[in-house]
């Protein structure tokens, strides 16, 4: 028959176990213990019986508060719909200069404009729409199609060189590639485009390139830039005398557009976004020229 024995310090049994002198106590688990798994437990079979809680194949036990998710998440979704058709009719009615004119309705603009812009154009204009080389700056008054939010709109509907059927068609001749013009002419209408924009001084030799590529200019590109270099929103030819270069304005990138020609591509939003969404970028643009750095 085992003997108990205390530990006549503590006045707990031990467990007969003893390790180098040290024997271990057959301590009390303590009653805070007993009294958490007590109260999970307690905790536990009401919320089984209050809330939605056992599978039961197709189906699963109600609850006696009747709470569903699914209806909560229903009813959440029809009221934000709801609050979200307050202001897109808004939007969808009214024109641009009176939206513009809403606080209210511009600080929706701003919010809903930002998450689009991140979402599908950002990937090339960059998040804070000033653009990189090939891909232009939105936040500046020089658009090739034109900046007021109609022109706007319709670029973003139809796109540039996209396959749209009324896609904006960006094309500019390969003026040295094709052999439309001599490597010497190429120089001077660059000296000359690089002086409408007073990127350079003109004096002495730099002075005689000027003027021969002012005849060059005239015979081949005045058709689409104008007689005075300031564009034609109706053909997407840039304004040269604004010194914002879409591929550089140095004389090495003139250069390259000259020999090589441009090309711009940008997609049709027309089918990948509605045009609710098209008049909210279009109106989260506008209003980024507007805002102060």
């Amino acid at each position: 028959m085992a003997v108990e024995e205390r530990d006549p310090h503590t006045g707990y049994l031990t467990t007969g176990h003893e390790w180098n002198g040290i024997t271990e106590l057959n301590t009390p688990v303590p009653r805070a213990v007993y009294f958490f798994l007590i109260t999970t437990f307690l905790f536990s079979v009401g919320y089984w019986i209050l809330m939605p809680a056992w599978p039961l194949g197709v189906s699963f036990t109600k609850g006696l508060l009747g709470i569903d998710q699914r209806e909560i998440v229903t009813q959440s979704l029809q009221e934000a719909a709801l609050e979200r058709s307050a202001w897109t009719k808004r939007i969808e009615a009214e024109s641009f200069n009176q939206i513009r004119a809403d606080a209210g309705l511009m600080k929706v603009v701003r919010e809903t404009g930002r998450t689009l812009f991140g979402d599908n154009c950002a990937a090339c204009h960059g998040t804070n729409a000033k653009g990189s080389k090939g891909f232009p700056n939105l936040t500046t008054s020089a658009w090739l199609w034109g900046g007021s939010p109609e022109k706007i709109a319709e670029t973003i509907r139809v796109g540039v060189n996209s396959g749209h059927a009324n896609a904006r068609s960006s094309q500019m001749l390969a003026f040295g590639r094709d052999q439309v013009l001599k490597r010497n002419d190429i120089d001077n209408v660059v000296a000359y485009v690089r002086s409408l924009s007073a990127a350079v001084a003109v004096g002495g030799m730099q002075a005689k390139a000027v003027e021969a590529g002012r005849a060059v200019f005239a015979a081949n590109c005045a058709s689409c830039h104008g007689d005075e270099g300031k564009g034609n929103p109706e053909l997407g030819a840039p304004d040269l005398t604004d010194n914002v270069w879409l591929y550089g304005g140095d004389e090495g990138s003139i250069y390259a557009t000259v020999w090589g020609g441009r090309q711009g591509l940008m997609p049709s939003w027309e089918s990948r976004l509605s045009a609710l969404d098209r008049k909210i970028l279009t109106l989260y643009l506008v209003d980024l020229r507007a805002v102060k750095p």
